[in-house]
């Protein structure tokens, strides 16, 4: 503990309880009988008269920074928030004038504090949209699985969608494999409606890999890939899996195993339902026309009475004329639906960001963490230093040791 005749905040009010002895300027001089008014010496000692107890101890810097950290991380210490630990402070009997700071600042500072806080929930960034400029020109890939063992030993589901249309083509796996996630998109999405522009996957080596990226670069396709911690990030895919991960249960129920059976059914349900985005159905943007379905056979419908075998052709081909309207009234639908969502989603944007060079934590995920621990490990990793960013909310780290993290990290 420090001497009493150490200087601090407490000595001119010392001195002037016990000595009266007051600074030369007279506005001073009168701001320090004010202040001295409600404190007392009692032994020898300083306290300030308080609300929430009758006197409070002043203590000095060093005074103060042994009591935080005992409080906060010692033997009864509970890791408390800047706040309450302030209240706690208060509430044993001590003062110093920038109690609130300093408790804010140890709890900013405090290692396990950071390790396990909680993960905001509040996005960092403003919400940036995927928008594709023409049918077939992007399109988003993602694995889903793995499944009950179905037709084929399948237990994976490889899934396209188009930005523009919502199309989606699937195809179950049995494994995983490059070669097969390659074949699929030169037979599913190349070979059905043309060389796209864009590829959009997470850095699983399932789509970021030698073979894989050389497909892609012979046909001047651009890949991009959105972080592993963030799928947000390709969240037309993520809707989609949602979407066909409720139909496959809702139509299964106990049989799970038939999974592979009905995904023809649940993709045609899903290509003949109207999508919120466009207005449309992915059937009718893809083909100019709406698909017949099952039930205007059971139930007909004016076109189905009235169907001319002479008459078929001719309407398919203005209906296909009138294709370009309907595909740019859906291009508008999708930018207004863009916007509005962006606007309700930037509503709740609480900006976080970093600067080169500075020092973070990383968000622990499912995939990284030690099953060991359970629920009692932390939620954060690191630190990291921050390299470089493409774009806010996009960075590149490296450890302690100077060793770059693989892949970006988006927060």
């Amino acid at each position: 503990m420090p001497s009493k005749d150490n200087v601090s905040w407490m000595s001119p009010i010392v001195r002037y309880l016990k000595e009266g002895r007051l600074p030369t300027d007279k506005m001073e001089a009168r701001k320090l009988r004010i202040r001295a008014s409600h404190f007392q010496l009692l032994d020898g000692i300083l306290y300030k008269m308080g609300f929430s107890r009758p006197h409070l101890r002043c203590l000095s810097p060093e005074e103060a920074n042994y009591v935080i950290r005992e409080v906060h991380e010692g033997i009864c210490g509970n890791h408390s928030g800047a706040r309450a630990l302030a209240h706690k402070l208060t509430r044993a009997g001590y003062y110093w004038p920038s109690l609130l700071h300093d408790a804010a600042q140890y709890v900013k500072t405090c290692d396990k504090c950071q390790r396990f806080a909680n993960i905001p929930r509040a996005p960092p960034e403003e919400i940036t949209p995927m928008t594709s400029p023409w049918p077939f020109s992007q399109w988003g890939l993602d694995i889903m699985g793995p499944f009950p063992v179905g037709t084929k030993q399948a237990k994976f589901l490889v899934v396209a969608i188009d930005y523009f249309t919502k199309w989606v083509e699937a195809e179950p796996l049995a494994t995983i494999t490059e070669k097969n996630v390659k074949n699929f998109v030169w037979k599913g999405v190349i070979c059905r409606f043309g060389i796209p522009r864009v590829l959009v996957s997470d850095n699983g080596k399932q789509f970021d890999n030698g073979p894989f990226r050389d497909l892609c670069a012979q046909l001047n396709i651009k890949n991009h890939y959105s972080s592993p911690r963030h799928p947000q990030a390709n969240g037309q895919v993520e809707v989609t899996n949602r979407t066909l991960l409720k139909q496959i249960k809702t139509r299964l129920e106990g049989a799970k195993g038939l999974w592979v059976e009905e995904l023809p059914s649940i993709l045609w349900a899903y290509r003949t339902t109207v999508r919120v985005p466009t207005g449309e159905t992915p059937f009718k943007l893809t083909f100019g026309t709406e698909a017949v379905i099952p039930v205007e056979i059971g139930l007909t419908t004016l076109r189905t009475t009235f169907h001319k075998e002479e008459e078929n052709e001719g309407q398919l081909r203005l209906n296909l004329d009138l294709l370009d309207e309907t595909r740019d009234k859906a291009a508008r639908r999708i930018t207004l639906y863009q916007e509005k969502m962006a606007k309700y989603y930037n509503t709740k944007v609480k900006l976080r960001r970093f600067e080169i060079g500075d020092w973070v934590l990383r968000k622990i995920t499912q995939a990284t963490k030690d099953p060991s621990q359970g629920k009692l490990g932390p939620n954060w990793e690191g630190p990291y230093k921050v390299m470089q960013y493409y774009r806010r909310g996009t960075y590149h780290l490296e450890d302690r040791h100077g060793k770059k993290l693989p892949s970006s990290l988006e927060c």
